[in-house]
């Protein structure tokens, strides 16, 4: 059994648009900001941004269905870095830097560890078989 178990489906379903939520109310909920305005106010500008790129991508919640899913993987990715270098750039303390990490932990781990490959167009069992015709 592959612990590359994260379909494009659950990444629709179950990680887009709820981790957008939480990464809005997340920082009110927590009170971050103690290390300054940049430590609640990433999260949530990145919160948005993130219901936007999920709207916008193609897969099965999309919206407009704009962004290749490819794209959209590598897009959360970049975020992840973005958050184990937060916390070091604008100098976060305390649970304002372990909120970052913990969140830098998850992303990278959900699209870069545990994410199955997508089914390729023509599966194995497929490429021996020539065409009728």
């Amino acid at each position: 059994m592959s612990f590359r178990f994260i379909t494009k489906s659950i990444h629709a379903y179950l990680i887009d648009y709820p981790v957008a939520v939480v990464l809005i109310a997340a920082p009110f909920v927590l009170k971050l900001g103690q290390s300054g305005p940049v430590a609640m106010w990433l999260s949530v500008v990145v919160g948005v941004a993130a219901l936007l790129l999920a709207a916008l991508t193609d897969h099965p919640t999309g919206l407009v269905r704009i962004i290749p899913y490819w794209l959209h993987l590598w897009v959360d990715r970049a975020v992840g870095v973005v958050f184990v270098i937060a916390p070091f750039a604008y100098k976060f303390v305390g649970l304002d830097a372990w909120y970052y990490w913990a969140l830098a932990a998850a992303v990278l781990l959900t699209t870069s560890v545990l994410n199955a490959p997508e089914e390729p167009v023509a599966t194995r069992s497929e490429l021996g078989r020539r065409a009728a015709g």
